[in-house]
């Protein structure tokens, strides 16, 4: 059985064309994929959002958290009555400054604010261990 060759000139031309093809495809993609890459990424809303809002403590305290994407007043109410203060939305947290320290509020349950009064609670929110909020 004989199986049939091109002639050299026709290989040529073949490769040539394949090659083109290749080329072209591949610009084609890379155009593509490009403009897929700077298309606008709409913004996150900061999971420290979902907080918004009052949080009851023992005693008449609260933490009261208003603002958003980020930025927050935060209200806080102790025995010596309310303070407000500016925040920022750091990770899961949020930070502020207090009397010159450095304090943030992060998710936690009851038992974890340190509060026997609280430690029933699952959504809390906790400053330090002693100091923490929880919703129903």
């Amino acid at each position: 059985m004989h199986i049939p060759t091109m002639n050299f000139p026709y290989r040529s031309l073949l490769a040539g064309v394949a090659l083109t093809m290749l080329v072209a495809a591949c610009e084609q993609r890379a155009s593509t994929s490009g403009s897929a890459a700077t298309a606008p990424v709409a913004p996150t809303v900061p999971e420290t959002d979902k907080w918004l809002g009052k949080w009851i403590g023992p005693e008449a305290t609260f933490v009261q958290l208003a603002g958003g994407n980020g930025k927050y007043d935060i209200t806080i109410q102790n025995l010596d009555g309310p303070r407000t203060f500016k925040g920022s939305a750091v990770g899961s947290q949020i930070v502020f400054e207090r009397d010159g320290v450095k304090e943030s509020i992060h998710a936690t349950n009851g038992a974890e604010t340190g509060m026997k009064w609280l430690s029933e609670k699952t959504n809390c929110l906790t400053v330090r261990a002693g100091e923490g909020y929880c919703r129903e």
